[in-house]
């Protein structure tokens, strides 16, 4: 086995186990057992378990990223089919690439400000950011909440996401549907200046 196909076993392996047992739960030594390599042979590809773990996860957020600005791409300019593709790009990657999603959804090890959940779902955010703005100054609105907007939106996708993957009770175009009838018809409704009702005094 070359240089190359050997680091590319080991991703593979890593990315399994990371999925099934998380990082805590890994060991070196399972990884190479499962690879049937020695240790250093691990170490010597990515430095150790961390480094091994940084690269699993920047594939999976590259991969879940060029997804879901593919989907933006083909549809800018329309409002709903944009949200509709963002929701179904998110779907698809969670049913094509289930250990990669459970490895995202999972707590970064210690000391790693990099490749948490929260940090992807504001990477994917900041590229609807600039859609949902244009949309709000269509609408006369604060153009500057858009970011706001954007990850809520986003979150909103992702967490009935790991819901579904575990549960799976309806289809994945079911799915989408409601998360877009809810943002969809919940930003229909938006006020230009929205207040807490129960916090304002008689």
């Amino acid at each position: 086995m070359t240089g190359p196909q050997r680091r590319q076993q080991l991703i593979e392996v890593g990315r399994a186990l990371f999925a099934e047992r998380g990082f805590e739960g890994t060991s070196v030594e399972q990884i190479s057992e499962a690879a049937d390599v020695s240790k250093p042979v691990i170490y010597e590809h990515f430095g150790g378990k961390e480094g091994l773990y940084a690269v699993v996860v920047d594939r999976e957020i590259q991969a879940l990223l060029g997804q879901i600005t593919d989907a933006l791409t083909e549809h800018e300019g329309n409002a709903r089919a944009l949200l509709e593709a963002a929701a179904m790009a998110l779907l698809d990657y969670i049913e094509t690439s289930t250990d990669g999603f459970r490895i995202l959804v999972r707590d970064s090890p210690p000391g790693q400000s990099t490749g948490s959940f929260a940090s992807l779902i504001s990477d994917i955010a900041t590229q609807v950011e600039h859609i949902l703005a244009a949309e709000f100054k269509r609408r006369r609105l604060d153009p500057k909440t858009a970011p706001l907007y954007a990850q809520m939106l986003v979150g909103m996708v992702a967490i009935p996401g790991g819901w579904w993957l575990d549960s799976r009770r309806m289809k994945k175009e079911d799915v989408a549907a409601h998360l877009v009838n809810l943002a969809w018809n919940g930003l229909a409704g938006m006020e230009a200046r929205p207040t807490l009702r129960s916090r304002v005094k008689g």
